[in-house]
């Protein structure tokens, strides 16, 4: 099914390790988009998936020549949960060669979009791929835009008084207070946030020096949370009373809040040998909630991999804040999995040799699991309805393509 440009949507259609790390996040997109009042957003049937929005990213995954030359293939997709409606969104972000789109979530409330926008010279990406490292303190531009669908007004927020040449993770703050997100400054990232018209740009806790990522705020806005040089790090929304989580573990990795803003989720062990995990705000009550049975914890998108072509693969809490949706190794297979806060583990899926899901993602209503999966040959999205484990696909991307990334779009509750 060929890509097809956006329309306006009708109510009734309505250095080193360290810039792996920043890269890895910016190849997930990771980004924690917070659970809060939500209004006036599109309605969903209560009854079936098959009328919520799913916004995606989706490109080349064949091209020999390395991951820049698939990367600028990438654009910001939006489909209905049956497959339906297919869009590319806001193409005049990348009318600029080598340059390219991701979907990186929804606001709280799903009237507006967040696109990661990317742009890097060739002789950049050259001298990346000689060097098999990142070098993001020349070559790049990269920005957060808010995109409002139903009018495609377009807003870029990290270029008013732009801070650096490369942001991303940005996620609404409560009640509308502005955005967090994270920039990288002479090739160290840290914690900023802002105001709601993108000004008044201020560094959280600007006497530190490592590097920071995974950047988060707990539901009330009280607290944030990252990982500083692998390690996680909570704080007071102003950087004070920090807390350094101790795990005994060198590598923890992309904490993100429980709904109810108790809990912290994150995987915690080596290097891609790595499990989710939890703790308590105040840095108790550790434990590990699962093993990922030898999965490393990133999924190969290119068929020619290049020297960091791998997204992360991280865990996600289920909606209810109950239970945790995460991905393991069982036999020669990649397969979703489950499990509540008590350790109890429910395999979702059961595969043919050398399957692989990918990027869990779970509905609001609890009902239903967005993931990627390439069981039939290429790597598309489905949706399980997860009480009883039938899926469907929902995107229909063609041979030397994936689609990568899912984030359901919030349904409108009532004040």
């Amino acid at each position: 099914m060929p890509l097809v440009p956006l329309r306006r949507l009708s109510s009734a259609t309505t250095s080193g390790s360290r810039r792996i790390a920043c890269r890895w996040l910016l190849a997930g997109c990771g980004l924690i988009v917070l659970h809060g009042l939500m209004v006036g957003a599109i309605k969903a049937d209560d009854n079936a998936a098959s009328s919520e929005w799913i916004g995606y990213t989706e490109g080349r995954n064949d091209l020999p020549g390395g991951q820049f030359d698939n990367w600028i293939t990438q654009r910001a997709c939006l489909v209905r949960t049956d497959g339906t409606q297919r869009q590319v969104l806001a193409e005049e972000l990348v009318t600029e060669p080598h340059s390219w789109t991701q979907f990186a979530g929804w606001s709280p409330d799903g009237r507006v979009a967040i696109i990661g926008r990317h742009q890097e010279t060739p002789e950049n990406a050259a001298w990346e791929r000689e060097h098999r490292t990142f070098r993001m303190t020349e070559g790049w531009l990269s920005d957060v835009i808010l995109l409002e669908p139903e009018s495609e007004r377009v807003r870029n927020v990290t270029e008013i008084e732009r801070v650096s040449n490369y942001n991303s993770g940005l996620f609404f703050l409560p009640t509308g207070k502005g955005f967090g997100f994270t920039a990288l400054i002479n090739g160290i990232s840290r914690p900023w946030i802002m105001d709601a018209d993108g000004r008044n740009k201020r560094q959280i806790a600007e006497d530190q020096t490592g590097f920071a990522y995974g950047y988060s705020v707990s539901t009330d806005g009280s607290w944030i949370s990252y990982h500083q040089d692998y390690q996680i790090i909570i704080s007071k929304s102003d950087g004070s009373e920090r807390i350094q989580v101790e795990t005994g573990q060198p590598f923890n990795f992309v904490p993100k809040w429980s709904p109810d803003g108790e809990w912290l989720l994150f995987v915690s062990g080596q290097h891609y040998d790595c499990h989710p995990t939890i703790v308590r705000r105040d840095g108790t009550q550790l434990r590990k909630l699962a093993d990922r049975g030898g999965y490393r914890g990133v999924v190969e998108r290119l068929k020619h991999p290049d020297f960091h072509s791998e997204s992360s693969d991280v865990p996600v809490w289920a909606s209810d804040g109950l239970s945790v949706f995460y991905t393991a190794k069982v036999g020669e297979c990649i397969e979703l999995m489950q499990v509540t806060l008590d350790g109890v583990v429910r395999q979702l899926t059961h595969s043919t040799n050398g399957v692989r899901h990918y990027h869990p993602s779970p509905s609001q209503d609890h009902k239903w699991l967005l993931f990627g999966s390439d069981r039939s040959g290429i790597m598309q999205l489905y949706v399980m309805n997860i009480a009883e484990g039938s899926s469907q696909a929902v995107t229909n991307v063609p041979p030397g393509s994936c689609a990568m990334h899912g984030h359901w779009r919030p349904v409108a509750k009532a004040p």
